[in-house]
């Protein structure tokens, strides 16, 4: 017998294609201000909320995904664009949606500010908020030291 999970967030795509549903509040919210996320989103970092893979499914639609390098993959709609999600590709990790793609995202307030190396200089917001450099453990250092960017530069 299948477990039945209630749905905690909900989200999706700007044209409905594709659905989300988390069913455990949001976690880890941030914002993202590295060079790959500015330029996976198109903006200026992403805002990125998570929870388990186990606590996260697709309801509608599948998005296509783009291995923006060789340890994670993001998710967006192909029929519309919208930037969705961001996971690494370990079975441990958690999947990221954009904050802006959640049906209630005043639900998801962020907690950290990484990648701020790249942080543009003129972005300022949420200055109370804890901020890290990408890399700046030794864990992270490890983790970062085998990536391949698939992007252009």
């Amino acid at each position: 017998m299948s477990e039945v999970k209630t749905p905690i967030a909900t989200g999706g795509c700007q044209c409905g294609a594709v659905r989300y549903e988390m069913y455990v509040a949001p976690q880890n919210s941030h914002v993202c201000h590295c060079r790959m996320c500015q330029r996976a989103t198109g903006g200026v970092f992403a805002a990125l909320a998570g929870a388990p893979k186990a606590e996260f499914a697709w309801t509608k639609g599948v998005p296509a995904m783009f291995s923006s390098s060789n340890l994670a993959q993001r998710g967006f709609c192909r029929d519309c664009g919208t930037p969705l999600s961001f996971a690494y590709s370990t079975p441990e990790a958690r999947i990221y949606v954009t904050i802006g793609s959640l049906d209630a995202p005043e639900h998801a307030p962020i907690v950290m500010q990484y990648g701020i190396e790249a942080r543009l200089p003129w972005v300022k917001f949420c200055e109370e908020v804890k901020s890290e450099r990408t890399g700046e453990s030794a864990d992270a250092q490890a983790f970062f030291a085998t990536m391949q960017v698939n992007q252009s530069s």
